[in-house]
């Protein structure tokens, strides 16, 4: 499990859960579950571009995944968001089926890119990676106040002097660069299950939004390094143990949110009896 080849998938890992739980918990705040869902699908064309024409797989996401930024932010208008989304999604999907179907490893491919795969992430790809974790980090530390004013309240940010178009396409951006980071190891379709379940889980056993993003990365974190270990044990998909584990990190969450709301009803019940 620690053996050399591992090293790579565990830095990685470990890059990715810091990113995601940063910036899942603005996924989670301004309601994007389905950006997030959609960016990694939009990536992964990508993937199969770069590797059709023998090129790197990292630079292939970050062209496609921009272009998903694009589409999502400029299709959209008015109440049409979803839409915009979702035309953005079928779009590139339907490119990624064309890319992979030119492709030798057609169900490799398929398998590596859509659910993972815990060897597939070597050492020479840490440099590309820790400088995207890196940008998507700084950038969230520099626009963390307009992110969250935009994500809490737009009538709010915008009475501020906080450009909420603005904010939706910086922070497209870092969930893209997120995305890119975390696609080779949990795979296109459970990466937004990194981005959705800490981070929500984070914010049901947290009252400030500091305490929300650190609590989210330490679930991240957990989350990421037992997926790894259960996916070497196993052999079976790193997605699926992700998926789980941030299933069940949720469910804790709408437990505990539901015995301190209903332990908080019990004392002031009491209280009005004596």
């Amino acid at each position: 499990m620690f053996a050399g080849f591992m090293l790579g998938t565990w830095m990685v890992g470990t890059l990715a859960a810091l990113v995601a739980g940063v910036v899942g918990v603005f996924v989670v705040l301004r309601g994007s579950a389905f950006a997030a869902h959609t960016l990694p699908l939009s990536a992964f064309p990508g993937a199969a571009a770069a590797s059709l024409v023998g090129r790197s797989q990292i630079l292939g996401m970050v062209l496609f995944a921009g272009v998903g930024v694009v589409g999502i932010a400029r299709l959209p208008r008015r109440d049409d968001h979803d839409v915009g989304t979702a035309l953005t999604l079928v779009t590139l999907l339907g490119l990624g089926a064309l890319f992979l179907s030119l492709t030798n490893g057609y169900a490799s491919e398929v398998y590596a890119l859509l659910f993972g795969q815990v060897l597939g992430v070597g050492v020479r790809d840490l440099t590309v990676v820790a400088i995207m974790g890196a940008v998507a980090i700084a950038a969230t530390a520099v626009f963390y106040r307009p992110l969250l004013l935009t994500s809490i309240s737009s009538e709010l940010a915008e009475a501020q002097g906080v450009s909420c178009e603005q904010m939706d396409v910086i922070f497209l951006i870092l969930l893209a660069l997120t995305t890119v980071m975390t696609l080779p190891i949990v795979g296109a379709l459970l990466v937004f299950s990194l981005l959705v379940g800490p981070p929500a889980a984070a914010r049901m056993l947290t009252k400030t939004p500091l305490h929300t993003v650190l609590l989210s990365v330490v679930l991240a974190l957990l989350v990421t390094w037992l997926a790894i270990a259960l996916s070497y044990l196993t052999n079976w998909p790193i997605g699926f143990f992700v998926g789980a584990l941030g299933a069940l990190a949720y469910g804790a969450g709408v437990a505990w949110s539901a015995w301190r709301g209903r332990s908080r009803r019990d004392v002031a019940g009491a209280t009005r009896a004596i």
